[in-house]
């Protein structure tokens, strides 16, 4: 399969959402409640996501990810309990779209790493997945998946 990279300008973008830690089999229990937690405060407070919910990857260990949950908000907002305001930090990204179930997507991590590698780039070691549309009204075959490595310098 083809996995489109590219290097992008990131500027910071404000967000709400859950820091957690899950074993990638539970992932996708986790990740429903975080989005539906953050979701009914934003609901909640009278304001929106400002793009599509975002998971960001802060290890790669299979049963003990370190995770961050939430939406992308239009200015920095207050959180309550587990819900804090954070940020998607501003810099160089290498991006990559992955159309496909999520279970499959390990493939465009390896071809994105590998775009990396031949670029000579360096990752801070966070991965950022945004889930571009919604898995109860989209076919797993055409769920997209945009990724994103943060880059230092």
């Amino acid at each position: 399969m083809n996995y489109p990279c590219e290097l992008s300008d990131q500027p910071s973008q404000p967000v709400l959402s859950i820091r957690t830690r899950s074993a990638v089999e539970n992932l996708p229990q986790v990740l429903g409640q975080a989005y539906l937690t953050v979701l009914r405060y934003l609901a909640e407070i009278g304001e929106q996501p400002a793009g599509p919910p975002f998971a960001a990857y802060y290890n790669m260990d299979m049963q003990d990810l370190d995770l961050e949950i939430g939406f992308p908000v239009a200015k920095a907002l207050t959180g309550r309990n587990e819900i804090q305001p954070s940020e998607i930090p501003a810099g160089k990204q290498a991006t990559c779209l992955y159309q496909g179930p999520y279970r499959q997507i390990e493939p465009a991590y390896q071809a994105l790493m590998q775009w990396i590698q031949e670029k000579g780039l360096l990752p801070t070691g966070a991965a950022y997945e945004f889930y571009l549309n919604d898995p109860r009204e989209t076919p797993e075959s055409e769920l997209l998946t945009k990724i994103a490595f943060p880059l230092k310098g």
